[in-house]
């Protein structure tokens, strides 16, 4: 048999490792959104573990990398499968006033790569980790804004103000801990 016909050229594709590493932090992505604290406000959803994984992801891997688990992820909440915050799902959990906050996930597995640099540096990626929390709740609460008919001063302190310290420490946590991560993933 002619092998000369197939393509064996695997370089533009992902070394199985790799990929495996993918699809490890995709589930784990899907299992964050189960590990929750709910909040005291009666429309607010629950503060859960998917910020963390997610700015893990984006400081952790590659654009191409962070954003297929981030997609995969996204994908597989919107076709129906329970895997956005408390279970959620589907194309209503992302319409609905807090579903713009699940939108910014894949704006961050993009912009964090790209501006975290090379080189680990543990306060340039403390500040990356605050940059995505500002583009999450800042674009959830814009949308809140907008879906509810809130003044600025309301959609602030429903959509901003609860969620901000919590993710702020979760940011800088992951910063913190890229460098042990790394190691393991090498």
């Amino acid at each position: 048999m002619d092998n000369t016909r197939f393509n064996t050229n695997t370089n533009k594709l992902l070394p199985t490792k790799r990929l495996i590493l993918c699809s490890l932090f995709a589930a784990i992505l899907c299992i964050s959104a189960y590990l929750s604290i709910p909040t005291p406000l009666p429309m607010a959803p629950k503060i859960t573990l998917t910020n963390f994984v997610l700015f893990l992801i984006a400081l952790l891997f590659p654009l191409n990398e962070s954003f297929l688990i981030v997609l995969v992820w996204f994908l597989l909440g919107t076709v129906g499968l329970p895997v956005f915050i408390g279970g959620g799902s589907g194309v209503g959990y992302l319409i609905a006033p807090y579903g713009a906050y699940t939108w910014a996930f894949p704006i961050v597995a993009i912009v964090l790569p790209l501006i975290k640099g090379k080189k680990y540096n543990r306060v340039w990626y403390t500040i990356c980790g605050i940059i995505a929390v500002l583009i999450i709740d800042v674009i959830g609460m814009l949308y809140l804004i907008h879906t509810m008919n809130y003044n600025l001063a309301t959609g602030f302190a429903m959509g901003f103000l609860p969620f901000i310290p919590l993710d702020i420490v979760k940011a800088v946590v992951v910063a913190q801990i890229i460098p042990s991560f790394n190691k393991v993933m090498a």
